[in-house]
């Protein structure tokens, strides 16, 4: 699996939000392939709080090793301002997860809505 790449993002309330991750083997440093694997990602205040909230994970291109987190607006409308922590976590056939993103997610308020 590749090394954790360091993503930060901004998510707006009240709008569509998605990004698309390219991931790579950290061997060969070609496109990894996530033949069996699937994909989750929440965020949180703190590491050791609750989860805020869950993206919706799905992988765009199996073979070019490519994941999407995203949010639609009507997730982002009650979501409270302010910084979290994220993951992505890829858990494959075997069920042996690792982590290949993580970052800051700044939520700021819209103000045209």
């Amino acid at each position: 699996m590749s090394a954790v790449y360091v993503s930060n993002i901004i998510v707006y309330t009240h709008t569509d939000f998605e990004q698309i991750y390219a991931l790579e083997d950290a061997t060969s440093n070609s496109a990894l392939n996530l033949e069996n694997y699937t994909g989750s990602s929440q965020f949180r205040k703190y590491g050791s709080s609750s989860v805020a909230g869950t993206f919706n994970t799905q992988i765009t291109n199996i073979v070019l090793g490519k994941v999407k987190i995203e949010l639609n607006a009507v997730q982002t409308k009650n979501l409270k301002a302010g910084k979290y922590f994220y993951d992505i976590l890829m858990t494959d056939g075997n069920g042996d997860s690792t982590r290949v993103v993580e970052g800051t997610l700044i939520i700021k308020k819209a103000i045209t809505r």
